[in-house]
């Protein structure tokens, strides 16, 4: 975050509370102390399906589920799907497409065994496999990677597209993602992702928001 606001680059971080462990911005004194929390920390994340639809989106937004949208197991109400297609229809049907990238993953792998046994590579070495879907108006069409990725590979991807240095930690060891990505192919129309709940059912929503793992 710091070295987008160097560069001048717009971001914001969509999260229902501020102080869970999934907003990132609250574990760094000058970001939760300065500006950037009240301009770009947003305490509501359905906010950013009208921060599309008003072509307000910023360069770089994370987007952290609410309790009940996440896929928490015994934490959700089975709307994680329906939330996440909501986010890719609104910037499918929308300009943002032609040049826009959405990485969808998750914390946990979902079960409980992964054949292929984890990487050591440090004191904090990978665990079990998590899911990452590349969407993309260029992505690779029912392409499955097979190179070593993790969280790293994200930022390494944001370095790479704005021309940023490296954080020197887990992105300076990680890939960029490149092998998911075809920009000689021609762009892709995009398909709408049916799904039982739209955005309306989220910007509707009323309840108070709840962190993805409060239970």
């Amino acid at each position: 975050m710091d070295l987008l606001d160097s560069k001048g680059i717009s971001w914001r971080y969509y999260t229902a509370g501020e102080g869970s462990i999934w907003t990132a911005p609250n574990s760094i004194l000058h970001l939760r102390m300065g500006p950037d929390w009240s301009e770009n920390v947003v305490l509501n994340p359905p906010q950013v399906l009208t921060d599309i639809a008003n072509r307000q989106l910023p360069s770089v937004s994370w987007v952290i589920p609410t309790g009940a949208y996440s896929d928490h197991s015994g934490g959700n109400e089975g709307t994680g799907p329906s939330w996440v297609a909501s986010i890719v229809n609104a910037i499918g049907s929308s300009s943002y497409w032609s040049n826009t990238v959405i990485l969808v993953t998750w914390d946990d792998w979902g079960g409980w065994y992964d054949h292929v046994a984890p990487k050591v590579i440090n004191s904090y070495e990978y665990g079990f496999r998590v899911p990452l879907i590349v969407i993309s108006a260029y992505a690779k069409r029912g392409y499955v990677s097979h190179v070593n990725h993790d969280f790293g590979s994200i930022l390494k991807y944001v370095e790479k597209v704005f021309g940023l240095p490296t954080l020197g930690y887990a992105d300076s060891l990680s890939d960029d993602l490149t092998d998911c990505f075809d920009y000689s192919q021609a762009r892709k129309k995009f398909q709408t992702i049916q799904a039982p709940h739209g955005s309306d059912y989220f910007l509707n929503d009323k309840r108070a928001a709840d962190d993805p793992d409060d239970e």
